[in-house]
This record gives C-alpha cells, structure tokens and sequence, in this order.
C-alpha cells in the first residue's frame, strides 16, 4: 500500500487526467509538447517492488501486460505512481496500433504468454503522480516531468520518451506526421495534474486527413439506431477494383442517418462491392449497396493494411464520379 509521509494510505490508481481536442497554441512559450502515442493509457503503481497497472476505468491489467512487470525493478528502491502509455512496436522503431490491438482485451494466461512473446509491448512514462511519500499532482508540470527525467526509467519495455520545450509546436506535429501518428500533445507547462478530469491545460492535436470514399455498403445501427445505418463500409478504387477502406461510424446526426438510408436502400445488392479485399469478420452483418455514391470524410490516418483509423463523416460528393476516387 502506497503512503504519503505523514503515513496517510493513498489510491494505489490514479484515475488519468484527460485532454480536450484543440488546434497548436498560438505561442509556444507556455507548452510543452509530447507525441500522442497510439496505445493502451494506464497508471503504473509501484509499491514495495510490486508493478500494478490500471486501465484509463480503473480496471486492473497487470496480468495482462507480464513483460511490464520489471519495471518496478527498473524504479529502484522508489514507490512510484506514473502515468503513460502501454504500446507495441510491432517490428518497427515507432509504436503502432494495428500491433497493440492484437494485446488489447486479452486476459486468458495462455494467449496472454503467447502474445507476450509474439507482440511485446513496452510502457511509455510521461507523468508522475507520486514519489516516495509526496503526491505530485499539484506540482506543475515541469516539475514533474524534470523528477520523472530524473528516474531515468529506461529498459527493454519502458521508458521515457522526451517532452520538447522551446521549440515550435509545428515542428513537432511534422514529425509525428512523418512517422504515421495520430498526433501530438501540447501542455502547459505550469499545469498541475487534475486527475480524472478533462482539461484544457491539455490539448491533443490530431493529424487530420480529409478525401472522397465510395460507399460500398453499412453495417446497421443498434439500439435507437437499429433501422438507420450504424456505419458506412467505404473504399477506394485500386488495380482491381473497388477496395475496402474500413468502416466512416461517426459524424452524422439523424437526419443525415435517415437520408443516406433512404438514398442506399434502393441500390442494395446481394455481393460485397469490395471482392475479396474485405475480411471475412469484417464483411458478416453487412448490407451491401452498388459503389454509386461518394462521401468525403475525415481520419487520422491509414494503416499499413490500408485501413481508416478514426474516419468521421463530412457530406456527399455528388460532384464526384466513383470510377474516380483513388487514395491520395
């Protein structure tokens, strides 16, 4: 049990504390800027030489992540509560998320073992809540991220990657462009740590892409949404036709859910628009309709197997000839 110095026991989990979506701050002399990093968020509790980890819920998964836990070996003989992110490379130099959604929900030790070896994940620190008897949230950040520096936790599966200051914001968002992320984090340095709140004195700055997809078909919607559409199944033209691009699930508001089904249920059509380009577990469910309307949409980025991450709506495209829509 973690204790504070006047011997008073603490939550051995910290509930994360959460940033709002915003634009680069106009100056950069007030921030500090970190990479988003496409994982798992947990807090990492270190205690008595033992490494728990909490889920962004609360929800304990220690067992699930066993290659994290000589981590409390790596902090020495300090009692540590560290936020961060559980991410798997995935063979590459830079975390990816097609690799970490392979460990996520995992829980049965035996999968879990085979995972471990086969898709390890590492744990990058980039806060710290608590050390050695003082809790740290009211401390600013750069403060605390100058104590988590000083722990210099770095190994095998973790480590700290840095926090950039004095330099422009732009300049980091480019990087993280140039290898493939969802973005960056801008914070101000001054800011303490409100646990379990969204704050402004966050700011998640998404690499937004924006083009035309041809709709191929929907996955129906549930609950209240269940004789609307749930998602549009879109994609792209290639060398052999239509391929699939991955699924547009947000963005619409109802009136716009109810006129694209009126405008798809008359082109329903009994056989995937995509060929064999789209998964079988992605193809079970769906309605398919004939490739004869464009929509633009906006995403964080494509995949390595070719797939949307984070697609939202943006409006049709009657403007657009499907034959026409390539990725770009």
């Amino acid at each position: 049990m973690i204790t504070d110095r006047a011997g008073r026991s603490l939550p051995e989990q910290f509930r994360p504390m959460l940033a709002t979506a915003g634009e680069l701050p106009a100056s950069d002399a007030a921030w500090a800027y970190e990479m988003k990093w496409d994982g798992i968020r947990a807090i990492a509790t270190i205690s008595a030489g033992t490494l728990t980890l909490a889920s962004r819920t609360g929800r304990d998964v220690t067992g699930s992540y066993p290659e994290l836990a000589g981590l409390a070996a790596a902090a020495g003989p300090h009692d540590l509560v560290l936020d961060g992110e559980i991410v798997a490379f995935g063979g590459g130099t830079w975390p990816s998320f097609e690799a970490i959604q392979q460990r996520m929900n995992v829980t049965a030790a035996a999968q879990v073992r085979k995972l471990a070896a086969e898709v390890p994940v590492s744990y990058l620190a980039f806060d710290l809540l608590f050390a050695d008897g003082l809790a740290l949230t009211d401390q600013p950040y750069h403060l605390r991220r100058a104590r988590l520096d000083e722990l210099a936790l770095e190994g095998g599966h973790w480590q700290t990657p840095p926090a950039f200051t004095g330099v422009r914001g732009a300049d980091i968002q480019a990087v993280s462009r140039q290898h493939g992320l969802e973005g960056i984090m801008a914070k101000r340095v001054a800011s303490r740590y409100e646990a379990g709140r969204r704050s402004a004195a966050w700011r998640k700055i998404k690499n937004v892409h924006r083009q035309e997809f041809v709709v191929g078909g929907w996955k129906p919607g549930e609950g209240t949404r269940s004789h609307l559409i749930g998602s549009l199944m879109v994609g792209v033209q290639g060398p052999d036709g239509l391929t699939f691009a991955g699924h547009v699930g947000t963005g619409f508001t109802q009136q716009v859910l109810r006129d694209l089904t009126a405008r798809l249920e008359p082109l329903r059509r009994a056989t995937s628009p995509f060929g064999s380009t789209i998964p079988p577990d992605q193809a079970r469910g769906a309605v398919w309709t004939e490739p004869d309307v464009v929509i633009e949409a906006e995403f964080a980025l494509w995949t390595s197997s070719g797939r949307l991450r984070a697609a939202s709506y943006r409006g049709l495209r009657n403007d657009k000839d499907p034959a026409d829509v390539v990725r770009e």
